[in-house]
C-alpha cells in the first residue's frame, strides 16, 4: 500500500491523506489490477457470473491487505466506509453493475473497526463517464464533466455522516480529474470529523 496527499485545490480546501493499493497502468500491463474492470460490467464486456466472483474474491483479498493497514496508521478506534458512487445516477445500473460499492460495504460491515456506510452516498443525476476512452454503441455519456461541487449538486449525502470519521474508497484515483477531491469537500461540507481516502488503483502522471 502506499501513502500520498490529496492536495489542496480548487476542489478541496484542504490537504487530505490518501492510500492507494496499486498503480494502476492500463490492460496489457502485467501487474495492473485488471479485476476491476469486471466491477465496470459494461454490456461489451460481457462477464460471466464466475468473471465477477473472481473479482469480489481479488477484491476482498486487496480490502484485507490494506483496510486494517490503514486503520494503523490513522490510529481512530472506527472509521465509516463511504465509496465514491458511479458517474451516472444509480438507477442506471444493474445490481452487478454496483458489485464494487456492494463489496466494499459488506468487508466494512464484517470487519472490526469499520462501520458501513457504502449506501451514504447515493448519486441521482447522471454526470459525464471520464474513463471511457471511446464511446460504446448505444451508450450515451450525458451530464457534465468535473466542476467544483458537482458531488453535493448530483449525490445525496446521508445525514449519518456528520460527526463521523470517513474512509472514502474508490476504484482508480486520478490526480487531474478531480472527481475525488471534490467528493471528500462534499463529506466535509456535511459534517465530516475526518477524512482519509482509499483507492485500489492509482493513475500515475505519465500514464
Amino acid at each position: 500500500m502506499n501513502k500520498f496527499i490529496m492536495e489542496a485545490n480548487q476542489f478541496l480546501d484542504r490537504d487530505v491523506v490518501g492510500y492507494f493499493h496499486t498503480d494502476f497502468y492500463g490492460v496489457s500491463h502485467p501487474r495492473n489490477p485488471n479485476f476491476l474492470y469486471k466491477f465496470k460490467n459494461d454490456p461489451h464486456h460481457n462477464w460471466t457470473q464466475q468473471h465477477l466472483r473472481y473479482a469480489i474474491n481479488d477484491l476482498n483479498r486487496v480490502l484485507r491487505m490494506d483496510f486494517p493497514e490503514i486503520m494503523r496508521h490513522v490510529k481512530l478506534d472506527s472509521l465509516t466506509v463511504c465509496v465514491v458512487p458511479r458517474a451516472k445516477a444509480d438507477n442506471f445500473y444493474r445490481p452487478d453493475q454496483l458489485l464494487f460499492r456492494t463489496t466494499v460495504g459488506e468487508y466494512a460491515q464484517s470487519t472490526l473497526g469499520f462501520q458501513d456506510g457504502s449506501g451514504f452516498i447515493v448519486r441521482h443525476t447522471n454526470t459525464r463517464t471520464t474513463h471511457l476512452r471511446k464511446l460504446n454503441e448505444g451508450f450515451e455519456n450525458d451530464g457534465q464533466m468535473p466542476y467544483p461541487g458537482i458531488a453535493s449538486d448530483t449525490c445525496h449525502f446521508s445525514q449519518k455522516i456528520s460527526g463521523h470519521d470517513i474512509l472514502l474508497v474508490d476504484d482508480i484515483y486520478t490526480k487531474t480529474v478531480n472527481i475525488d477531491e471534490d467528493m471528500v469537500q462534499a463529506l466535509f461540507d456535511n459534517g465530516a470529523r475526518s477524512v482519509v481516502f482509499y483507492a485500489i488503483g492509482n493513475t500515475p502522471r505519465k500514464f
